[in-house]
């Protein structure tokens, strides 16, 4: 793993731990076990570090589900994939989803971080509106947005109580 990479790694535990303010340059730096002037040479400011751990975090997410018509032809539901996907982040890393998380500090964030947690939701919204025509769902926008929603409130809701038996009960 290279420096940029473990310092993306360390940030990303953060924030999906606490958030965008969870994190100074000094705390991954000593991390990843190099001095905080170093992580400027790969990342000139905060800001460029949290846009491109959206920017990367958007793309993995979108890469492990995969194409919505090759879910179909293995006869699995591309719901039920990508609720999985929560599902782990919550009960296997016991994380929030990172741009849910961002996008609930959006006030706060800079232009360019704000930007690529908005780039998550648009083509996460894209990709449950064409799982839910596939479905044959009458309303794919509608039921996109209420896809997304309820996990997110779900694992938010798990997080605050402290018991995940609610992301459970929400996801059944």
């Amino acid at each position: 793993m290279s420096k940029k990479e473990a310092l993306l790694k360390a940030a990303e535990d953060k924030v999906r731990l606490g958030g965008y303010n969870n994190f100074s340059f000094r705390e991954i730096a000593n991390e990843v076990g190099i001095k905080s002037a170093s992580v400027h040479y790969h990342f000139p400011t905060k800001a460029d570090l949290g846009a491109e751990l959206a920017h990367q975090y958007t793309n993995a997410f979108l890469g492990a589900l995969g194409d919505v018509d090759d879910i179909k032809a293995n006869n699995q539901n591309p719901i039920d994939v990508y609720t999985q996907l929560f599902r782990n982040a919550l009960l296997t890393d016991n994380k929030m989803c990172l741009c849910g998380l961002l996008g609930a500090q959006n006030e706060s964030l800079p232009d360019k971080v704000r930007l690529e947690v908005k780039r998550f939701f648009d083509l996460n919204l894209a990709w449950l509106e064409q799982a839910h025509v596939a479905n044959g769902e009458s309303e794919p926008s509608h039921a996109a947005i209420l896809t997304v929603s309820l996990l997110e409130g779900a694992m938010m809701i798990s997080k605050a109580l402290n018991d995940h038996s609610y992301f459970k009960l929400a996801t059944k």
